[in-house]
């Protein structure tokens, strides 16, 4: 067979399944071909089509065809702007997002899974920098199938519309929500959920219409606020009657046949405790230590045995799955599992028997683990401690809780000590430690927020976290060295370009990291650290920093955590509230049981992936919910404080304007059109906004007074104005040009230069977002809660 006609039959068969991954051996039995002679012509076809780009190899032995970036058709996920443009995000890192004009949208929705074909490629580096631009050919999955708002009755009902609903998520605020006939017909004021049944399209492109389907209560209900973001995410929120029917057999104490079941090590008379909040319910890890005859420390980490009661395939696993995670809210918690487990015969509490899971290890005075079992066991807490009470023990010395606790003070002394040898070590690998505060907002009976604290983590927090890392760790080694299917929790080296660009940036504050961008390594991040700390940009860096890095993620290979700098690690320590940790002991139980070989590895091999994916995407939904709920709850509570007046640190800037956070970690938007003491403009390279006439300068991590001047609970806005803008420091930094102006074009110019045609009537821009918050992947991974 002529090669030129063999090289066009090939390309003839990858076309037809473009997204197909194939053999040499695939395609010579595709394309009907025969002889061992025309196989290795096919080889070297096929060899020579990768070369000039026409097929690419995959996976090490598979073809596929290789699509010209501008002809790309991708699959990927619409993130929608306010203004009716948007960007698609595809999990090829090899592509930036891709810029989607309102015209080519195809009517997506905010976080719908679309194809994309990409008209224009992105033109790499440069002075006209800019990304892929591409238009939506098909919408593949509605991620909008649900809304939840409060009804509002149609004086007038026609059309079979019965009312509307105003949708709280700012994404879809632009669009109209008609209720119509064929539902429950619900009162005026009542927060319903609908089903959508119609969606935008040409001739309608900004309404979505749906039947309603449940009253979860009333506008003015306490907690129906924080309700009403809940059902908007769609977490489950009741258990299915066959999960409550399931739990009434799950028995309320252990059993003297599951204390004694063939591989449990009875653990009762080592000494352990639990250490967590003061407001915890459910204790899922209990921590013993002691020091062995030759210096090493001998450590427990024993957690709740959840995989013992949740059977793979039941209801209540199936439910389980279904939620991936619990919700952590301001007034509740949305568990994954029902009450009767995780606060009851899953929670470790004390002096009453518990099975675990057991990851018992030696540590040398280095904080190297050089031994290690894991087991299943049955234990026995000797007391429920919290952090508050052992910080006093551990930093303050408090004679009385020492006291009060006499017989295990020693083991916490001893704990103390293995920490800060862990913490070293860490640091010595090149773990990147960020430092965050955490918010907790109090409420009263009626859930209206009365007061926002900060949660400051002590050495008893830092501890904990530095034993829990130590078990992952050792966890993801022990499976991987064994060569098994295995749930590992990874985050990915940072993308190469990114983080060139992120060095460009520093280099503008006179920072310079060595190494090599195209092999990074953890402590390259963590000497950026070490150089900006206590530096006027150090915050604006450890943001951009953030931004450049990778989200965590759950996967079946073992990519490392770069975050951690470590080069195993998984989540073995939380399955009461994270079904990825009740599958890790699901494993560990299959192999200990079936043992390692070829047949017990193939139970899982297939179902990882999707198990990977399934409960990464559910870890996002569970952030969110938090996230929206703590904003909205924040806002409550600033609509008390109108009016007043703060000292503010700048936490992001943008073009059109910038966010500010109080101490209480509130943040804020001043927009650039309440800025009337100079015509301020955004010096992207700098991220800087920067007066034209006065040089006053604006960036991350500046101390600013603020006065706030509006609040919208609904969608979670909270607006601030500058104040005593002759303070603000002066900068060298560069303008731009001024740029060319016609007559025409300042006849229609105001104060800020018409930046204000695009307002709403309230004066905020339709970019009014937080374009960024803080990525708490990295330490999502390292802390307990």
């Amino acid at each position: 067979m002529e090669s030129n006609k063999l090289q066009t039959s090939i390309l003839s068969f990858l076309q037809r399944s473009p997204k197909e991954k194939f053999t040499a051996q695939q395609i010579f039995e595709g394309l009907d071909l025969e002889g061992a002679s025309v196989f290795n012509i096919l080889v070297k076809d096929l060899a020579a089509m990768e070369r000039s780009n026409k097929v690419q190899i995959v996976e090490g032995d598979k073809f596929m065809v290789e699509r010209p970036k501008n002809q790309l058709l991708v699959h990927g996920v619409f993130h929608a702007n306010d203004r009716g443009f948007g960007f698609v995000s595809v999990e090829d890192d090899e592509i930036p997002d891709i810029y989607i004009s309102e015209d080519h949208t195809a009517y997506a929705l905010n976080m719908d899974e679309v194809d994309v074909k990409i008209t224009r490629p992105s033109n790499g580096k440069g002075k006209d920098d800019r990304g892929p631009e591409g238009i939506v050919k098909k919408i593949t999955d509605r991620h909008f199938k649900q809304a939840v708002g409060v009804f509002e009755y149609a004086p007038e009902p026609k059309n079979n519309v019965l009312g509307h609903i105003n949708i709280q998520d700012k994404k879809m605020s632009s669009y109209q929500f008609d209720v119509l006939g064929g539902g429950i017909k619900p009162e005026d004021g009542a927060v319903i959920t609908t089903n959508v049944t119609q969606y935008p399209k040409p001739n309608a492109p900004k309404l979505i219409a749906g039947v309603s389907v449940e009253t979860i209560g009333y506008k003015d209900d306490p907690g129906v606020d924080i309700l009403q973001i809940i059902y908007q995410h769609d977490v489950p929120v009741e258990f299915p009657d066959d999960v409550k029917e399931e739990i009434k057999d799950i028995p309320e104490y252990v059993t003297e046949d599951e204390k004694h079941e063939t591989g449990r090590v009875d653990l009762t008379d080592v000494p352990m405790v639990t250490i967590d909040g003061d407001d915890s319910k459910d204790f899922d890890d209990a921590v013993g230590l002691s020091q062995l005859e030759n210096g090493n420390y001998h450590l427990y980490v024993s957690i709740a045995d959840v995989s013992h009661y949740v059977k793979e395939g039941s209801p209540l696993d199936k439910e389980a799955y279904r939620r991936s995670t619990s919700v952590y809210l301001t007034d509740r918690v949305v568990p994954m599992l029902p009450r009767k487990l995780s606060n009851g015969i899953c929670s470790l509490n004390p002096n009453v028997e518990r099975l675990a899971m057991t990851c018992e290890m030696e540590v040398d005075p280095e904080g190297k683990v050089v031994n290690h079992k894991i087991y299943p066991s049955v234990i026995e807490s000797n007391a429920r401690m919290t952090y508050n009470n052992v910080n006093k023990i551990l930093e303050a010395h408090d004679e009385k809780m020492r006291e009060r606790y006499a017989e295990l003070v020693p083991m916490f002394d001893l704990m103390g000590a293995l920490h800060k040898i862990m913490l070293k070590r860490r640091k010595r690998r090149g773990a990147i430690e960020f430092d965050d505060n955490e918010a907790q907002i109090i409420v009263d009976e009626t859930g209206h927020p009365i007061d926002i604290k900060i949660r400051v983590r002590g050495t008893s927090e830092r501890m904990i976290e530095s034993f829990m890392l130590a078990a992952n760790e050792t966890v993801a080694e022990h499976y991987y060295n064994e060569k098994v299917p295995f749930l590992y929790r990874v985050h990915e080296t940072p993308d190469s370009e990114r983080m060139l660009s992120f060095f460009e940036f520093l280099t503008n504050f006179g920072h310079v990291v060595k190494g090599n961008v195209k092999d990074l390594k953890p402590k390259m991040m963590q000497s950026v650290l070490k150089q900006v700390a206590g530096t006027p940009e150090e915050a604006m860096i450890s943001v951009m920093m953030l931004r450049s890095m990778k989200q965590a993620k759950y996967s079946d290979q073992s990519l490392g955590h770069f975050g951690l700098a470590a080069k195993y690690y998984t989540h073995f320590t939380s399955p009461i509230r994270r079904y990825p940790d009740l599958m890790v002991h699901r494993l560990i139980r299959h192999y200990a049981e079936d043992g390692i070989g070829e047949e017990s590895q193939a139970k899982y091999i297939d179902a990882l992936p999707e198990i990977a994916d399934h409960t990464s995407k559910f870890e996002r939904r569970g952030i969110d919910t938090e996230r929206d709920v703590d904003a909205m709850k924040k806002a409550e509570y600033m609509g008390d404080h109108v009016g007043e007046t703060f000292t503010a640190v700048v936490s992001s800037v943008m073009k059109f304007g910038l966010f500010v956070e109080l101490e209480n970690t509130v943040e804020g938007l001043i927009h650039i059109s309440t800025m009337r003491d100079d015509y301020y403009e955004y010096v992207e390279n700098q991220m800087a906004l920067v007066g034209r006439n006065t040089h006053r300068t604006f960036q991350i991590g500046q101390e600013i007074e603020v006065k706030l001047i509006r609040v919208d609970k609904e969608q979670a806005e909270v607006d601030f104005e500058l104040l005593h803008p002759e303070k603000t420091r002066t900068s060298e930094i560069k303008l731009p040009p001024r740029p060319a102006r016609s007559p025409r074009n300042d006849k229609n110019k105001g104060r800020n230069g018409g930046r204000n045609k695009n307002f709403h009537k309230n004066g905020k821009n339709a970019d009014h977002k937080k374009p960024f918050y803080r990525d708490k992947n990295v330490k999502q991974a390292q802390n307990k809660h």
